[in-house]
């Protein structure tokens, strides 16, 4: 039974429509987020200093100068992170990453369209609240990169699993002077629905 049932299941993902893109073509994707900054995220006032991870709400807009080839920007509501310096205190903060890449659209002619993509990050922060005193974090700008896959669900519809990587780093201050600079680096995985238009 088993055995008749997988040749099934596979001819049903080669045979369902592809969610394929030509030139000309948008899409707007809504979904969330999760920003997990990687462990060891420097010294700040020359302690250890981890910052925590957060999800929230983020929109893809994507358009196609190219088949197959896309000028996306990502956003997103603030996310908000806790950063603890290890026997001095906590800091919390919010930022926005406005992200722009370039990315190719694998074509398979299947329901699965693998993607990968690269491009840069702008990160600004803001409402930095701490009983430390006086924090600020200077925006940063980098590179990022990302790969996923649309799960196809009709011609103008997919289902989207992606992971990124940013490259995050602000220069921190306390009552206006430099404490050092907090390496935040974050993986980030998403989840949307993606509409073709």
């Amino acid at each position: 039974m088993k055995l008749t049932i997988l040749p099934a299941i596979l001819a049903l993902a080669v045979a369902a429509p592809a969610h394929a893109q030509s030139a000309g073509d948008w899409t707007l994707g809504l979904g969330f987020g999760y920003v997990d900054p990687k462990d060891d995220n420097g010294l700040l006032a020359g302690a250890p200093t981890s910052v925590d991870e957060n999800i929230r709400p983020t929109i893809t807009v994507e358009y196609f100068p190219w088949d197959n080839v896309g000028i996306e920007l990502l956003a997103a509501t603030p996310f908000k992170h806790t950063a603890t310096i290890q026997g001095v205190g906590t800091a919390t903060v919010k930022h926005l990453p406005p992200t722009l890449s370039l990315v190719y659209h694998m074509p398979t002619g299947g329901k699965l369209t693998p993607f990968f993509g690269a491009g840069v990050n702008y990160t600004t922060f803001f409402s930095e609240k701490s009983a430390l005193g006086n924090v600020k974090l200077d925006d940063s700008f980098g590179l990022a990169v990302k790969a996923g896959v649309d799960f196809a669900l009709s011609d103008k519809g997919a289902l989207r699993t992606e992971i990124r990587w940013m490259d995050i780093e602000s220069d921190v201050s306390l009552g206006g002077a430099p404490i050092g600079t907090v390496d935040i680096d974050p993986i980030v995985v998403g989840m949307s629905y993606v509409m073709k238009f």
